[in-house]
C-alpha cells in the first residue's frame, strides 16, 4: 500500500500540466475560431507551404532527441546526455528558422498577416505556438549551460523530466495544428 505522500504529484509537475490545459484551451480557442471563421464567404482555401511540413519532421526529430537526453540522464550518462540536448536545441532553432521561412512563403503566395483572414490565422497561430517552442527552447539552454558548470546531480531528474514533457507536447500540438491546416484549408 502507498502512502499519501508516495501518491501525491510533484508540485511542480502539477503546475506544468495545468499550465498544459491552459494551452491546449488557448489553442482549442484558436482552431474553434478558425473553424467559425472559415465559413465567411471572404475565405480563400490554398494549400500550406511544404516548409512547414519539414518543420513537423523537424520537431518530430526533437521529440525523438529529448527522449534519448531524458532517458540518458535517468542511466547517468551525462556526456551523452548533453549531447542530445544539444542536438534538441540545433533543431529547436532549426523549427524556429523553418518558421520564418514558413511566413515568408506564405506572403509569397499573397498569404499576408492582414489579408486574408485563413492566412490570418495561420500567421497566428503558429507564430504563438512559436513562442511556447522558445519558451521551452529557453530552459533547455539554460539546463544545457548549466550542465557544463555544475557536476552531474541525479537530483535534477525532475528537471529534466518537466522540460521533456513540455518539448514533446509542444511537439504533439504542432503535429495536430498541421493536421488541423491541412484539412481546412484544402
Amino acid at each position: 500500500m502507498s502512502t499519501i505522500s508516495e501518491s501525491r504529484i510533484h508540485p511542480q509537475k502539477f503546475a506544468l500540466w495545468l499550465g498544459i490545459a491552459s494551452i491546449v484551451m488557448l489553442f482549442a480557442a484558436f482552431t474553434s475560431a478558425y473553424i467559425v471563421r472559415s465559413h465567411a464567404s471572404d475565405w480563400i482555401r490554398f494549400n500550406i507551404p511544404a516548409i512547414f511540413w519539414v518543420n513537423t519532421a523537424i520537431i518530430l526529430v526533437s521529440s525523438g532527441t529529448m527522449h534519448l537526453a531524458y532517458y540518458n540522464f535517468k542511466k547517468y550518462e551525462y556526456q551523452r546526455y548533453k549531447i542530445f540536448v544539444a542536438l534538441t536545441l540545433l533543431l529547436g532553432a532549426a523549427f524556429t528558422v523553418g518558421q520564418y521561412n514558413g511566413w515568408l512563403k506564405l506572403a509569397s503566395i499573397g498569404m499576408f498577416l492582414d489579408g486574408n483572414p485563413a492566412g490570418s490565422f495561420i500567421y497566428v497561430i503558429s507564430f504563438i505556438h512559436l513562442l511556447h517552442i522558445l519558451g521551452g527552447w529557453t530552459v533547455l539552454l539554460i539546463m544545457f549551460i548549466k550542465s557544463f558548470f555544475k557536476p552531474f546531480n541525479p537530483n535534477n531528474i525532475l528537471s529534466v523530466q518537466l522540460i521533456s514533457i513540455y518539448w514533446h507536447f509542444v511537439d504533439v500540438l504542432w503535429i495536430y495544428l498541421m493536421f488541423f491546416f491541412t484539412i481546412k484549408l484544402t
